[in-house]
């Protein structure tokens, strides 16, 4: 059976290391690779596709893209409004989305305190999907700090229609809420030194970003931090269970990963 990652770019992606090192663990003469997609090509590329296939991974630009071409998604799916996952049924492409419930995962690794409001860094789909992440661990109040209100507007609405009906607002990037969590989903260069000083108490600081590691932002954090690698593996385990139909072994795969990153350097 095969499966793959799909985006653009892809080069960078670690998700063929967590799933190969799966498919070691358990045995599984399975292939997993990298295909590079283009935003409007995803149709045209699953047309291509023998039986073979049984699994694709998404990452941008497609993720949005998929809700808009496959008949079956998951009611997470629609929630988030984007699509991660593409699994192969007898009636076609089916679609699913693995960052919500492996946000929420990866925050409980890290963090036991309570979270009853969040604040995030950015506001694209990242931000819906973590933002949700927060709520379905007790948030009631999400503020999205963005550069753009008009641009984080879709994402408020993905957030604020999760039926636990949280209060979500949009401020300014240098707004300093009081928080439980702090989810940053911005590039370590845009991590300014005013930004890293403001937020370094944090109780829980959860950046998306696995490579670069650390960023500055965890480099300088006293309180719980969860990694974008937390948040990949434990994506990854439901993933490869849809795919596989097997229990992920999460511990080969974090190791993998690990290992990956540190060869980076």
């Amino acid at each position: 059976m095969r499966c793959a990652v799909l985006g653009d770019p892809i080069e960078h992606s670690l998700s063929p290391v967590l799933h190969r090192a799966g498919y070691e663990a358990l045995g599984l003469a399975w292939t997993y690779q990298t295909r590079r997609v283009k935003s409007g090509d995803l149709a045209w590329f699953l047309s291509t596709l023998d039986e073979s296939w049984r699994g694709l991974s998404l990452t941008m630009p497609l993720k949005r893209e998929a809700m808009a071409i496959v008949a079956d998604v998951s009611h997470r799916a629609r929630l988030v409004g984007a699509v991660n996952t593409l699994v192969r049924t007898t009636y076609g492409w089916a679609g699913d989305n693995t960052d919500l419930p492996g946000a929420v995962a990866a925050v409980r690794e890290r963090y036991d305190g309570p979270i009853r409001s969040a604040a995030i860094l950015g506001a694209g789909a990242t931000a819906a999907s973590t933002g949700l992440a927060a709520v379905e661990l007790g948030a009631g109040a999400v503020t999205l700090l963005a550069r753009d209100a008009a641009r984080a507007e879709e994402t408020r609405a993905v957030i604020a229609a999760h039926p636990a009906a949280p209060t979500v607002a949009v401020a300014p990037l240098d707004a300093r809420p009081e928080v439980d969590l702090l989810v940053s989903t911005i590039p370590v260069a845009a991590q300014t030194d005013d930004l890293v000083a403001a937020w370094r108490e944090a109780p829980a600081l959860f950046d998306v970003v696995y490579d670069p590691w650390p960023t500055p932002l965890t480099s300088a954090a006293t309180g719980a931090v969860i990694s974008g690698l937390d948040l990949l593996v434990n994506q990854a385990v439901p993933q490869f269970e849809l795919f596989t139909s097997q229990p992920a072994p999460l511990e080969a795969m974090r190791a993998a990963g690990e290992a990956a990153l540190g060869a980076r350097g």
